[in-house]
């Protein structure tokens, strides 16, 4: 009798054992494995570019395709240069005794593919600075147009018209950029200026557009004006600096 007791006694432990443990929370095993965190880092950092920026084509710089001007110079080193400024050709013409108004060839350049083009005149500067400190373009006619044996072509004038902006950035936000500019021999004028905040990017100021490439930079010459039968040439010097327009 003791013995079948013992039995039970001992099946009943175990009955009670196993339920005992078929009722534990399930947060319990949850809780003694818990969620692991940990924190890895991304990074990269920018420099100032001092690579010269190609001139890129005046109608669409957007597409960021290098052109070969005709006239191509190096232009400036950066991070802040001027890439590319047009010579201006007004071409062979007839001594007059009449006042005359001649007008500027339009731009020729070879495409990236080769192609050769005509497009509006411009200058092209490039701030890579990554400092958004603002700038001024000016550009100065250094004297009046003269032969080779200096004698002056008096009281002529260069107009630039239909001068506008155009940029590889969205921040078209300039503070100077006049549609119209009226040389006058050794006085620097304001072509595009960019305040603090603005003009990060390639800019562009081009005259006159694939209509009016040909019409939009005009030089004035009096009748009265005294005309050798020779070739007249003057400069133009191109000055960016860092110095923002004031708001």
């Amino acid at each position: 009798m003791m013995k079948n007791n013992f039995k039970l006694n001992v099946l009943m432990a175990t009955t009670l054992i196993g339920a005992s443990i078929s009722v534990l929370p399930l947060g319990t095993f949850a809780e003694s494995t818990g969620d692991k965190n940990y924190t890895s880092d991304g990074k990269v950092v920018f420099e100032p570019d001092t690579t010269p920026t190609n001139p890129l084509e005046p109608i669409n710089p957007n597409g960021g395709e290098p052109i070969i001007p005709g006239d191509q110079k190096p232009g400036t080193s950066g991070p802040l240069s001027i890439d590319y400024a047009s010579s201006l050709d007004f071409g062979t013409q007839k001594i007059s005794s009449q006042d005359k108004d001649y007008k500027a060839k339009p731009m020729t350049y070879k495409d990236s593919t080769g192609k050769e083009k005509t497009g509006p005149n411009d200058v092209q500067i490039t701030d890579n600075r990554g400092t958004k400190a603002g700038w001024t373009l000016q550009v100065k006619q250094d004297g009046q147009f003269k032969t080779a044996d200096n004698q002056e072509l008096t009281g002529v004038q260069i107009t630039f018209n239909n001068g506008h902006v155009i940029s590889t950035s969205n921040d078209l936000a300039l503070k100077i950029k006049p549609e119209t500019i009226v040389m006058t021999p050794g006085q620097a004028t304001p072509v595009m200026s960019a305040s603090a905040g603005h003009g990060a990017g390639t800019y562009i100021m081009a005259w006159g557009d694939k209509d009016t490439a040909d019409s939009s930079i005009h030089l004035s010459v009096p009748g009265k004006t005294d005309k050798y039968a020779k070739e007249y040439k003057t400069t133009f010097t191109w000055t960016l600096t860092e110095t923002p327009t004031n708001d």
